[in-house]
């Protein structure tokens, strides 16, 4: 059930993003884009981003932590890149600042919902 909450959270704060940032943008509307994204970006998350956190660490502990907005913009480009290529979804992302304020928008929208939603 736990899963199923942080997937539906996740799903929600990629609409968010592709609502607010101009650079982030959908082919249709529909729910599914955005369900299918949500795992990408999940699977993305557990597999890519603990080895990019482990080689960047040196410059996130200079940064005194900023520079994981960096790695999260990557890591929803690289989802993006990969739901466009592979699954033929229609998830765009078109550079890096749309990225960077789509992963912000992400993590803010994320954060607020999953502290409405009970363990």
């Amino acid at each position: 059930m736990e899963i199923l909450k942080r997937w539906l959270i996740s799903g929600v704060s990629l609409f968010a993003a592709a609502w607010i940032v101009p650079g982030i943008s959908t082919e249709g509307d529909s729910l599914t884009v955005y369900l299918v994204m949500a795992i990408i970006l999940g699977l993305i998350n557990l597999t890519v981003k603990p080895v990019l956190t482990l080689l960047s660490l040196p410059i996130t502990v200079l940064t005194l932590g900023l520079f994981m907005l960096v790695v999260n913009a990557i890591m929803l480009w690289l989802a993006s890149a990969i739901a466009v290529k592979l699954f033929n979804l229609g998830f765009y992302v078109d550079g890096f600042w749309s990225a960077f304020l789509g992963a912000l928008i992400v993590s803010v929208v994320s954060m607020i919902l999953s502290s409405f939603v009970r363990d």
